[in-house]
């Protein structure tokens, strides 16, 4: 069993609205050296296989297919025996 850690990120070329309120924010609140902040997504979760491969490939098309939206955002993971 593995233990999967995927951060999805908006690819750079892409508006990050989000990104850009919060640190309009952040210089609401003084901190105004705080520049380029870009919002994600933290998912993890455990895949029951029994080899690193297999759980790659699971999470992988995971992410793909499910998490994350191939055109505007990018995707990586993590993986973590659990025993």
């Amino acid at each position: 069993m593995y233990k999967a850690q995927v951060i999805i990120k908006r690819r750079p070329s892409i508006l990050d609205p989000q990104g850009k309120a919060v640190e309009k924010g952040a210089a609401h609140l003084g901190l105004t050296n705080i520049s380029g902040t870009r919002i994600g997504k933290f998912i993890e979760f455990t895949v029951d296989v029994n080899d690193k491969s297999s759980a790659e490939k699971e999470v992988s098309e995971y992410c793909h297919k499910l998490l994350s939206n191939p055109i505007m955002e990018d995707y990586e993971f993590t993986l973590e025996e659990v025993k």
